[in-house]
């Protein structure tokens, strides 16, 4: 199997079947003029969308009608001749010759509503119908006719359907279609016979060829599922409703499953189906580097125009990116996370994510080193692991994590996560006693340190709280108000203050086993984004890394910074970013302006000798000072993206 290509095009071409003159100005010399002018080796080309038409003369199915030449064939031969990878592209989920053709094989997600086609748009498909025996057909044509290096299978998902075949089945097999359990298990039985047949039927031609299910997100804590691929690409364009946390947080676990990893973005202004979409230059840069940081390869989703000819103004733009991309990745392949700190994800325990998301924001703003993990996990290599917010210590989780903290791991659980299996006492020894639910919402936290840019106070927790007693130290207190807001009795525009003559209780608490804090702090700063909240977080989770803590930091709070391991090589990469993303329209998150920054200073706990510290990928050397096993070096100017190699 060929290496894993760095600098990938993810190429849309969903073309109606009413626009004449499709591939008309298609030409090769064109084509690879862009691709080198976008230092691409590597673009998913398409063999069918999601009108459910084919871009090759097919011997069984629906060519566009206005298509009067081979453009998969030609694309395929035209970047191969210049050494570029080409994976093809199938529509699965959707079709839309189908859904008109046979609107019984339609996807039925609603009970009570049927798809309709009073709207514009596309219509999904189940695969419990014969549909999924003409898909596989189909993959098998594109399969055999064509010199492609991996398919791409879209708008795939385990989704519980009321179309009638899955009504019918779900009858055959003595299940209720209106218990939602009973329509959950036939959809996870359903995706396993897509993927099993869709797998099966493309190796049994092609033994080595990579395959990948597209669902928009690698599920925390399904690793089954992932491991239907044969690699991972990560949905994640920040303009079209990701955001710029969600790479970080989807890379952190999926890496784990897969060391190849795919960071896919846009070069759109929004999203998918954007023609004519923009961004600037620096917000692509900033993106691509992302993922090197993350040690993910990149990919850049464009969309061709129905006339085939590939726009200039995009591969100049993408070519700025992966010109960056390609000075930089020799130092950025086969490379190993270091970190710290092991989050275990809500959403592995199926419990949201909003936990999730406060606490990988809290680990990108206090420059933390850390892993999204589930169960499968090995717990051991962590110095804390993090219960966010409602992990509750079922059995093997207590295997676990008595493992790691016999071999002197720390814990730090907030909310209702350290209760046992029913919820009545806590488990761990995190210095409290549980009580029950606090009564007064929202309440008040005050610290019994001080933090950052602020003196003590009472600051304002929105989140649902824990009563405790405290057994051990306490960290800090918790402050009720007067009552909470209601018909009865209100006062000001929000909430009641702090009832000052009130007796506090404990809020915070530390343990032999690390520490407990009585909200779902997580959740709060992910849904608020409360400065006290942060900083609390941010200063026990260092109470309890200690002198362990791999990485130290001025670097600002929208700084990114990781540290990366390339064995082979004998060396350390320390990345770090720095952006500040605004929000414009209804809510884009946009970057624009990237401001250099000044000497910024890094130590670094590594128990190696260093030999040398530099700049990549033009090597100017970094004075450094290394002391036992503590390495600091400054960095004098920063823009966008730093490289800081350590050979050893």
């Amino acid at each position: 199997m060929k290496k894993f290509p760095f600098r990938q095009i993810h190429l849309d071409f969903h073309t109606s079947e009413k626009i004449e003159e499709i591939g008309l100005d298609f030409s090769k010399e064109q084509f690879q003029s862009s691709l080198k002018r976008g230092h691409v080796d590597s673009i998913t080309v398409f063999a069918k969308c999601h009108h459910g038409m084919f871009y090759y003369p097919s011997k069984k199915y629906a060519t566009h009608p206005f298509l009067k030449k081979n453009l998969l064939k030609e694309m395929i031969e035209a970047a191969h001749e210049i050494n570029v990878n080409v994976p093809v592209y199938i529509s699965a989920g959707f079709d839309e010759i189908m859904a008109r053709e046979h609107p019984e094989w339609l996807y039925v997600g609603d009970k009570n509503n049927a798809p309709t086609f009073m709207r514009a748009g596309y219509h999904l498909m189940c695969f419990n119908t014969p549909y999924l025996d003409l898909l596989v057909e189909q993959t098998k044509e594109v399969v055999e006719n064509f010199d492609a290096d991996g398919i791409f299978l879209d708008i795939i998902g385990i989704r519980p359907c009321y179309c009638r075949h899955c009504i019918d089945t779900l009858l055959k097999n003595g299940k209720n279609p209106d218990n939602y359990d009973d329509a959950k298990e036939l959809a996870e039985q359903v995706y396993a016979k897509y993927y099993t047949a869709l797998n099966d039927a493309i190796h049994s031609i092609k033994p080595n060829m990579r395959i990948f299910h597209n669902f928009g997100h690698i599920q925390r804590g399904r690793r089954d599922i992932a491991k239907t691929n044969t690699h991972l690409e990560i949905e994640s364009l920040p303009t079209g409703g990701w955001g710029y946390d969600h790479f970080p947080m989807a890379i952190r676990y999926a890496q784990q499953i897969d060391e190849n990893c795919l960071g896919m973005t846009g070069k759109f202004h929004t999203s998918w189906g954007e023609f004519g979409g923009y961004k600037h230059p620096n917000a692509l840069i900033y993106e691509v580097s992302l993922s090197l940081a993350m040690g993910s390869k990149c990919s850049i989703g464009d969309q061709l125009h129905p006339l085939g000819k590939m726009d200039d103004a995009t591969y100049d733009l993408i070519g700025q990116a992966y010109k960056h991309v390609e000075e930089r990745q020799e130092w950025c392949d086969d490379v190993e996370n270091i970190a710290d700190i092991g989050i275990l994800s809500q959403e592995a325990f199926s419990h949201g994510d909003k936990g999730d998301k406060g606490a990988n924001r809290i680990m990108l703003e206090g420059k933390f080193l850390y892993n999204i993990l589930d169960m499968e996990s090995d717990f051991n290599s962590y110095k804390l692991i993090i219960l966010p917010d409602s992990i509750k210590i079922v059995p093997k989780l207590k295997e676990k994590l008595d493992i790691f903290i016999k071999n002197g791991g720390k814990i730090l659980a907030t909310g209702q996560s350290n209760l046992n299996e029913n919820g009545t006492e806590f488990v761990y020894d995190l210095g409290a006693k549980y009580i029950g639910n606090n009564a007064y919402k929202p309440d008040f936290i005050e610290p019994a340190f001080n933090i950052k840019n602020l003196i003590n106070s009472a600051y304002i927790v929105y989140s649902d709280g824990i009563k405790i007693e405290a057994n051990g130290e306490v960290l800090a207190w918790r402050a009720d108000s007067y009552f909470n807001r209601n018909l009865a009795h209100f006062c000001s525009h929000q909430h009641t203050p702090v009832d000052l003559k009130k007796a506090k209780s404990a809020g915070i608490t530390q343990g032999k086993d690390g520490i407990y804090v009585s909200w779902k702090l997580f959740e709060d700063y992910a849904e608020k984004g409360s400065y006290p909240v942060k900083e609390i977080l941010i200063n026990i989770i260092n109470v309890l890394l200690g002198d362990k803590k791999t990485l130290e930091t001025d670097l600002y709070a929208q700084g990114v910074v990781s540290l990366m391991h390339q064995k082979n090589e004998n060396r350390y990469i320390n990345h770090i970013l720095y952006a500040a993303p605004v929000k414009r329209g209804s809510g884009i998150e946009i970057i624009e302006d990237i401001l250099p920054i000044y000497d910024i200073n890094v130590s670094l706990k590594i128990n190696k000798q260093i030999k040398k510290v530099y700049f990549a990928p033009n090597c100017r050397e970094i004075d450094f000072i290394q002391k036992d096993d503590n390495i600091t070096y400054k960095i004098d100017k920063h823009w966008c993206h730093s490289m800081i190699v350590l050979e050893y």
